[in-house]
């Protein structure tokens, strides 16, 4: 190659890599795979080797990918403009390599430098979540930093403190100052549960749980953070600052001040040790409860690690192998177009059935028009598909050599592909919307879904069950739930005289549903559980939230200006204040019991753990803890007051109460330490009997 091809090239592939960057750091939603990027990124390495004329400072090849918060206004509850630290020590990524032949040079480079000393490798895995470097004084937690671009890292200690297995203090014999490192991850069960909740919300679903949770420890209100089932594990404290003669016996000492050190690590004498290790847990990873993309090699003495140093970018004391992703390729035969209860238009991709990790794949998300375009995907292309995070189905490419004459590109609809409606773009954003909001059916049907869900009005019903009361005329808002009757739904194909009263009786117990809930139920774009709750809590009542004025909203913590136009348009829609006034003759809670902001101080301090089945939902019960003063926490930690167990409780939930001394208690036990008058006369159901929503109780799967 030439020096003027090269330098065109290298060009090319930096504007490339600098828009992945972006897309993967800051939004929060890669359009390649790790693998397409990293060979992008090797050639990139390789061409500024062979033409050192062209290398700059500024080159993804020579700089750590940012995740830095920048000048953009960010959409969504994502905070703006977090304050940026600097790193005490550079916080640099690891050199990568997808071949077992790297590795074996990586082994023959270290020890050709540390030549006689004697040494050993610690084999850990690699995770897939976002990097945290956590500062502690005097054993409290000072300071929690991204890693940012290496040098500097936006600071997000206020959302770290409500990570449950961050410590907020630590115990023993802790140093007065400790800098520790690790990852921020998301567990599959969260991750599934985050996604299907967004969906129902008309909200665009996250890649992977690396990005979920990314994007949730940039969120703007902590207790939003706290519900996203985030965990930390931690794997290294910087040389510099420790004096134990190992980094394994370094992090031992770390797990005894309570840090949530990683435990599946190794110590390897030689390289072939290091290739079984690999080779394990290629295969056993599948088995864990979150992602993890590649095992990590370490030099495990670290007077060696300072020998060998640094490069620019990389420790030469590690290297990290990764896993290649599962990827097959199928055929594309269309594409069809959702839309969501918010009136956001999404494109399907249609595939050639094929096998995935275990499954079969035949639809795959493509998101919006702009990743459509960047991909260059065409109706009748041959795609790559991956699953992201081994989860969900993900295009990541298209086989351009093995396009036909006959690929045709696809067309974004302009008008709504279900009740044809004129399509709008939001402003500065990359989706398509459909403003029939009263009269499209996929949008009534979407927003009726999100109204009888789990965290909303807990209804017994699903999607089919939606789908045939608006066929039948009989439900077009929630409202019309509540003047159903067993006559009419016994009328219906496939419903019996016990299913319809199970129904009605779902119906029955969401009339006791709280505020909060029931306002997050509504469906008010950019309102989630989290700010839904802090409304009802701050205004008390739907006639107060109505009548508050724009600067008075404003006035509410982590209520900006999107959440409060967007709450000011909905109150304006006269057809919204005629349905919530059909709710309130329904018999909705639509205002908060007295003396609801706290019934009690009983539970006041205490942070509590539940798993299993109750007498009541777990909602209801999450919500009975909060009002007697109480924390929940979606995760066993030394902070832990004491975990509450319903029938089939978790059982790595109750070894980790077990290891760490968490006190268990039962419901009845729970209910006698609340005032006499909250001790409910139910009895938690018996294996198979129907719970008090008329639910057949649910075996909770439970990972921590």
């Amino acid at each position: 190659m030439d020096a003027t091809t090269a330098k065109e090239r290298i060009e090319e592939l930096r504007r490339q890599l600098d828009e992945y960057n972006r897309r993967y750091y800051v939004d929060n939603s890669p359009v390649v795979s790790d693998y397409e990027f990293d060979m992008l990124m090797h050639e990139l390495e390789s061409l500024e080797a062979a033409f050192p004329q062209f290398s700059s400072p500024d080159s993804p090849a020579a700089r750590v990918g940012s995740d830095l918060s920048d000048s953009r206004p960010l959409t969504g509850s994502v905070r703006e403009g977090f304050v940026q630290r600097p790193h005490r020590y550079p916080m640099l990524s690891l050199g990568n390599t997808y071949s077992i032949g790297e590795i074996e040079e990586f082994a023959l480079r270290a020890d050709k430098i540390l030549q006689s000393e004697p040494f050993s490798y610690c084999c850990e895995l690699k995770f897939d979540g976002v990097a945290i470097c956590l500062s502690y004084k005097k054993g409290v937690l000072h300071q929690a930093l991204t890693r940012g671009d290496g040098v500097k890292g936006d600071d997000v200690t206020a959302n770290a403190l409500r990570i449950a297995s961050i410590p907020h203090r630590l115990h023993g014999d802790f140093p007065d100052e400790l800098e520790i490192r690790g990852e921020v991850l998301m567990p599959f069960s969260a991750f599934r549960e985050l996604n299907r909740q967004r969906e129902l919300d008309g909200e665009q679903p996250f890649a992977n749980p690396r990005n979920a949770a990314s994007g949730s420890l940039k969120l703007s209100n902590p207790d939003e953070v706290a519900e996203r089932g985030l965990i930390c594990t931690l794997y290294h404290i910087p040389a510099q600052s420790v004096t134990f003669p190992t980094h394994s016996e370094a992090l031992d000492k770390a797990a005894s001040w309570g840090l949530p050190i990683s435990e599946n690590r190794k110590i390897c004498r030689n390289i072939d040790q290091i290739k079984d290790y690999i080779h394990y847990w290629d295969s056993a990873r599948r088995e864990l409860p979150f992602a993890t993309d590649g095992i990590v090699i370490k030099i495990n003495e670290l007077s060696a690690q300072r020998e060998l140093g640094y490069t620019a970018k990389f420790p030469r004391w590690a290297v990290a192998y990764k896993f290649k992703a599962e990827q097959v390729v199928t055929r594309l035969e269309s594409i069809d177009y959702q839309v969501g209860r918010t009136g956001a238009v999404t494109p399907v991709a249609n595939l050639v059935p094929v096998q995935l990790g275990g499954t079969v794949v035949k639809r795959a998300t493509l998101n919006n028009q702009d990743q459509m375009s960047l991909l260059d995907i065409h109706i009748g292309d041959y795609v790559k598909l991956e699953k992201g995070g081994e989860i969900i189905p993900k295009i990541t490419g298209v086989d351009l050599a093995r396009r036909g004459p006959d690929a045709r590109l696809p067309e974004f609809p302009r008008n709504c592909p279900d009740c044809g409606t004129p399509l709008v773009r939001e402003e500065d954003g990359a989706r398509w919307f459909c403003p029939n909001a009263d009269g499209c059916p996929m949008q009534i049907k979407g927003r009726i879904e999100h109204f009888i869900s789990r965290k909303a009005m807990d209804i017994l019903a699903g999607e089919a069950t939606v789908a045939q009361l608006y066929e039948a005329g009989l439900v077009k808002s929630p409202a019309d739930l509540y003047e159903l009757n067993i006559t009419r739904l016994t009328s219906l194909e496939g419903w019996q005289d016990r299913s319809a009263r199970n129904f009605l009786d779902s119906l029955a117990q969401s009339r006791k549903v709280p505020f909060g809930r029931v306002l997050y139920a509504l469906g008010i774009r950019h309102i989630g559980e989290t700010t839904a709750k802090a409304l009802a809590k701050r205004f008390g009542s739907i006639e107060a939230l109505e009548a508050a004025g724009r600067e008075e909203l404003l006035e509410v913590r982590d209520i900006g200006e999107v959440i409060a136009d967007s709450l000011s348009s909905w109150f304006a829609d006269s057809a919204h204040r005629t349905e919530v006034q059909r709710l309130k003759a329904a018999g909705l809670q639509f205002s908060l019991a007295e003396g609801s902001t706290g019934r009690s101080s009983a539970l006041e301090g205490k942070v509590i753990v539940i798993s299993g089945n109750f007498s009541i939902s777990r909602e209801d019960m999450k919500t009975l803890i909060e009002s007697h003063g109480g924390k929940n926490s979606s995760s066993v930690s030394s902070k832990t007051s004491f975990l509450l167990a319903g029938s089939k409780p978790g059982p790595e939930k109750l070894r980790k109460c077990e290891s760490l001394g968490v006190p268990v208690i039962d419901e009845g036990q729970f209910r006698a330490m609340l005032p006499q008058q909250e001790v409910a006369t139910a009895e938690v159901p018996a294996e198979g009997e129907t719970a008090a929503n008329g639910e057949e109780t649910l075996v909770q799967l439970e990972l921590f």
